[in-house]
């Protein structure tokens, strides 16, 4: 499949210009093209990937990705898609979460192939030395209020006296504008993607880069993903599902694939990963006709683990995932382990209470709070329903020492099937 083809097929385009004339210019040979990101983070969230990954799409088709941060556009703020005004930031924190981010692109684009390598830019670097002046004489000129107003990202904001829009924002399009344009000039690039809330200024790139170079450009936008049943994609209860594992575990990333909903898993396969054509359908079909086995879920969450935090992050989620499913200790490394701490119920004891005989395993159970008394903990020991370290337990009299942690310091009890806590000494 050419590459419109197949983000046809994944269902990636929401809109674009001329796609008649930018298919022929595809076929014709390999096109430089970008897309933006907003550097007001020190990491990408999984709301920032659609368009990276797009370019990623390009790329290993041939063409030349450039990734634009938005050094200069950052210190004003997009006011598309948002309902108030940002707060501002200082060129010194811009900087430092443009390198933050690099090293999570580096995981998305390849910046060391031979013929195609990605690239990555910053517009302070053309903004900086321009003046106010030469700007409004040289940028300004080309655009009417009128035309700056009927944008869908500024009429929102105006439409809505509590808020309505300072002057700082109104101008963002014509900063996006002037990147388009001078990487048109400067890198011969043809092309603009971003999310379905960039039209506007990406529109106004091609406009300015007609107006000031008689050069045709074009511009495509990726549909913005939200969920089926409304709510946002990438939002937890915990917040943003960002890409550095500091802020949102592993184990955490590669559970908020695994609980897609049944009605968006194939949707986010096509969206996200670069399993074929072939592969899809038929994880389409195994979803179809067995869904509860989520052989679908678990190709998402492998493919996107993979992608952003490499095979051997995921091997250690999906085992740490196991263990809170009945899965054997043995082997488990301790940051394997450390991946499930935090995501289940923990409680500290003295271990003090694990020297010389040790503690009475019924006493142990009520500790975590996984049973109410002891005699509820000797009735369900009994019925076989309290496991330690993954291990069954059948004997009441017991007593468990030191030798029973985890790496000298921990302990996993669980209660039925999916009751867990973990014991934690100190």
């Amino acid at each position: 499949m050419s590459i419109l083809d197949e983000l046809t097929w994944r269902g990636l385009i929401n809109d674009c210009t001329d796609s008649e004339n930018l298919s022929k210019r595809l076929n014709e040979g390999s096109i430089v093209l970008y897309c933006g990101f907003d550097p007001s983070s020190d990491s990408l969230h999984v709301g920032n990937l659609v368009p990276l990954i797009g370019l990623r799409r390009f790329q290993d088709q041939g063409h030349i990705p450039i990734a634009l941060a938005g050094g200069a556009t950052g210190a004003i703020g997009d006011p598309s898609g948002k309902s108030a005004e940002r707060n501002l930031i200082t060129r010194e924190t811009l900087q430092a979460n443009i390198a933050s981010v690099k090293k999570q692109l580096c995981k998305l684009l390849d910046f060391d192939t031979a013929n195609n390598s990605a690239r990555l830019l910053d517009n302070a670097d053309w903004t900086d030395s321009v003046t106010l002046l030469e700007f409004l004489r040289d940028i300004g000129k080309h655009f009417t209020v009128n035309s700056m107003v009927a944008k869908e990202s500024v009429r929102a904001r105006m439409e809505d006296r509590d808020v309505g829009i300072s002057y700082t924002e109104f101008s963002y399009m014509l900063l996006q504008a002037f990147d388009f344009y001078h990487l048109k000039k400067e890198h011969d690039c043809e092309l603009q993607i971003g999310g379905s809330d960039q039209w506007g200024n990406i529109t106004a790139g091609i406009e300015l880069t007609r107006r000031k170079l008689n050069q045709k450009v074009y511009g495509l936008t990726l549909p913005l993903i939200t969920n089926t049943d409304g709510t946002k994609f990438g939002k937890t209860e915990a917040g943003a599902v960002w890409l550095d594992p500091t802020r949102t575990s592993v184990y955490k990333f590669y559970q908020f694939w695994v609980r897609t909903d049944d009605r968006d898993v194939i949707r986010y396969l096509k969206y996200f990963t670069f399993l074929s054509r072939e592969q899809i359908e038929d994880l389409e079909k195994c979803h179809e006709e067995n869904p509860s086995a989520r052989e679908a879920h678990t190709a998402l969450a492998v493919a996107m683990t993979d992608l952003i935090h490499g095979e051997s992050a995921t091997k250690e989620t999906q085992q740490a995932s196991r263990i809170l499913f009945g899965g054997e200790l043995q082997g488990i490394g301790e940051n394997t382990f450390n991946e499930i701490i935090g995501e289940i119920p923990t409680v500290e004891i003295e271990k003090s209470k694990l020297d010389g005989d040790g503690i009475p395993i019924l006493e142990l159970f009520v500790a975590s709070g996984l049973c109410q008394s002891n005699g509820q903990a000797r009735k369900d020991l009994q019925g076989g329903g309290l496991n330690l370290n993954n291990e069954r337990q059948s004997d009441a009299q017991a007593k468990i020492t030191s030798e029973a942690l985890l790496f000298g310091k921990h302990l996993l009890l669980r209660k039925g099937k999916r009751n867990y806590t973990v014991i934690s000494v100190k």
